[in-house]
């Protein structure tokens, strides 16, 4: 091809060619993407200064692979349509050029090694040389033509004429303008319709508005879309995909069909074989594209859409290194209770009984006064599940003057039985894991979180019916960007959460424990390399990402590289001071000039970089925690009346608006058309989760379990 692949994806991403083959070096070098947007931004940065981010570097290293594989497959064709002989000038340009896998295949279609079809068996019978005159439209008496056909394979000229269209409608089918000209009339006017199945109607209640349902495709949401296609995955709805027929028959006619005065015989076969190749063969093949590509498109919405909730979820303020008394509340078996040291450690556990007796419930408060009193508790942390709001007023009414926080319970009960929960509390069983992890998660949600399959953290639209590998890498991209972006404490952090750090993964992450363990906390990031397995390469990838409390270097508690240690000690120098004195001075800082440092392999924006991180090392990111507080005369949904205005927590975003916990068991939903006095395209420009609100109650639907709440108070 005349373009480099870098110059390829250049022009489909619209970025600078030099920065896409710079990244793509870098990528091709080891380098991770929260590396090379963190530290190597004068590499990537475009002719105006400004270096890529995490997202467009994330988009090239995807385009690429994408494109290796276009290529890979591109040589295939071009190798096997060279062995059949039929590779010539013409179509070698035209496979060179395509840009893209459904063109590559349109043209490979006719060349491609067929299974038996019609058009075969007519073939085998000799009928090919009668397809060729029909399809000329030149012959006026062509059952006389047809005659000459008749065999033992082939009766009579009926039969001869039907082959010859068998061969005709293959054809068309595989001709790549005709594919292009119904994909172009499929994307303009298609109609996804579907329709309830036969005896399904009562079973199937759950998809009553799609029993009888019509909507242009290129219209249909997102979350619409997957809906559909879950209704017919699970049996209950037929679904298919179309334009008007007589519309497709039309353009088809236009293509393939002459002069209709001059070749009336030959006009009425060609006519009979676009319409069966229509039905038979290209609007199967066609609607299979485009109910692939809707789903395709519906998949990376609902994927973006948990990517971005996600992100927010980990990004939630955490509590800090504070000691937690956390509670997972319960009726019938009583609240699990636990201690937690400001490391997270499990200091003991207990059970709560504040329902059974009046005596029972006097011996949970005196037990949690003591549990606070002896372990020092700095806060509470009480799951927001069944009973939990009646365990938060239990808990207020003690008046133990510590900061209660509702945390949400959403993946606690995955996270306990599963075999990261059995390898740190093997002695435990499933009810005291839960309750550690929603203790934990109120003091570094991220950290406690990355424990747990993204997927049952419950912030998706849809989740299990994406493509899962497509999923899985979303979310696997999310969780190590923010894992990066915090910063994690080589001391304490978990193998779970080490792993995610840029260049390491769990064998190196297990390494890391491994040798803590043996040989006490690192004081220093140079430790890193006695680590075994952690060579120079994984060390410049992840060294900056890992903060050491009071380190005797102050820069290994922050997130200026290692590699740039020693321009940092030559500023302090220039300044007669210390690195220390830089940090605690913000003068001395001040009297810095950047320009004064910029070379060859560092400029201005890394060297802003370490200014902005000498002010703050280590700074976390997150925003502070504030305690929230529901409204104490909601306990359940009999509680809620249209008109009420309540506080709220957004635990989730879609497509189609925002859900909102307001303190009973049914979170509400604030419709898009609800969250704005304008017109909102995107629910995420209004809210994000975890984020506190307040909200209108517009109706309670108890049959069906909905609330509709409106952000337009």
């Amino acid at each position: 091809m005349s373009q480099t692949i870098e110059q390829r994806i250049a022009a489909r991403l619209s970025l600078n060619p030099k920065s896409v083959s710079a990244t793509i070096d870098l990528l091709n070098g080891g380098a991770t993407v929260p590396f090379i947007a963190r530290y190597r931004k004068e590499a990537t940065a475009s002719p105006n200064g400004t270096p890529l981010d995490e997202l467009q570097i994330g988009q090239i290293r995807d385009t690429y692979q994408k494109l290796l594989e276009l290529d890979k497959r591109r040589d295939a064709i071009l190798k096997s349509i060279d062995e059949q002989k039929k590779l010539t000038p013409d179509l070698r340009q035209k496979i060179e050029t395509a840009d893209s896998l459904t063109d590559l295949e349109d043209l490979y279609l006719p060349y491609r090694q067929k299974r038996k079809t019609r058009a075969t068996i007519a073939i085998e019978r000799g009928l090919e040389p009668l397809a060729n005159v029909i399809q000329l439209q030149r012959e006026s008496n062509l059952d006389r033509v047809a005659q000459r056909y008749v065999s033992d394979a082939v009766p009579d000229v009926a039969d001869a004429l039907q082959g010859a269209r068998d061969i005709l409608a293959e054809r068309i089918s595989e001709d790549a303008d005709a594919r292009q000209r119904m994909r172009n009339l499929f994307d303009r006017e298609a109609i996804i319709r579907s329709v309830v199945k036969k005896g399904k109607q009562t079973e199937g209640v759950k998809f009553t508005d799609y029993f009888d349902f019509a909507e242009p495709l290129r219209r249909v949401p997102s979350h619409r879309l997957l809906a559909l296609r879950r209704g017919e995955a699970e049996g209950f709805l037929s679904v298919s995909i179309g334009p008007d027929e007589e519309a497709a028959l039309e353009r088809l006619e236009r293509q393939f069909v002459a002069d209709r005065s001059a070749t009336r015989a030959c006009h009425e076969q060609m006519t009979l074989a676009i319409r069966d190749s229509y039905k038979r063969l290209l609007k199967p093949s066609i609607e299979t594209e485009f109910a692939n590509s809707s789903k395709e498109k519906a998949d990376n919405e609902a994927i973006r859409i948990f990517a971005d909730n996600l992100r927010q979820l980990l990004l939630s303020p955490p509590l800090g290194q504070q000691r937690v008394l956390a509670i997972d509340p319960g009726y019938r078996t009583g609240c699990k209770t636990v201690c937690l040291d400001a490391q997270g450690n499990l200091l003991t556990d207990t059970v709560l009984y504040l329902s059974h007796s009046e005596a029972q419930r006097q011996q949970a408060i005196q037990l949690v006064q003591k549990l606070v009193e002896k372990h020092k508790i700095d806060a509470i942390a009480i799951g927001n599940g069944t009973a939990g709001r009646e365990t938060e007023e239990f808990i207020q009414q003690l008046q133990l003057n510590k900061p209660v926080f509702m945390v949400s319970e959403q993946g606690a009960s995955v996270y306990s039985a599963s075999d990261v929960a059995r390898e740190e509390f093997p002695n435990q069983d499933v009810t005291v894991r839960g309750a550690v992890s929603i203790g934990r998660r109120l003091m570094d949600p991220l950290a406690e979180l990355v424990k747990i399959d993204p997927k049952s953290i419950g912030v998706g639209q849809y989740q299990h019916d994406v493509n899962q590998a497509e999923l899985k890498n979303s979310l696997d991209t999310v969780v190590e960007s923010c894992v990066n972006q915090v910063g994690v404490s080589l001391n304490t952090a978990s193998p779970h959460l080490l792993r995610y750090v840029s260049g390491l993964g769990p064998q190196l992450a297990g390494n890391i424990v491994t040798y803590r363990a043996e040989n006490g906390a690192f004081t220093s990031r140079n430790q890193l390399k006695k680590v075994p397995r952690l060579g120079p390469k994984v060390f410049e990838q992840c060294a900056a990402f890992l903060r050491i409390d009071e380190a005797a270097n102050p820069l290994d508690n922050s997130a200026v590289h290692p590699e740039r240690y020693a321009l940092v000690e030559r500023m302090a120098t220039d300044l007669k001071s210390t690195v220390t004195d830089l940090i605690r001075r913000p003068e001395l800082r001040e009297q810095i000039k950047p320009e004064r440092y910029v070379s060859d392999t560092v400029g201005l924006p890394t060297l802003k970089d370490i200014l902005a991180e000498l002010a703050r090392p280590g700074r976390d990111p997150r925003e502070q925690l504030s305690v929230f507080e529901y409204d104490s005369r909601i306990r359940s949904v009999d509680d809620l009346h249209e008109g009420m205005i309540l506080p709220g927590v957004v635990t989730n975003i879609t497509a189609f608006g925002a859900f909102v916990d307001i303190g009973v068991k049914q979170d509400g939903l604030v419709h898009v058309s609800q969250m704005a006095n304008r017109y909102v395209s995107d629910p995420k420009t209004v809210v994000s989760v975890y984020q506190k609100v307040k909200v209108k109650v517009l109706e309670v639907d108890k049959a069906r379990k909905r609330i509709a709440l409106s952000l337009k108070i």
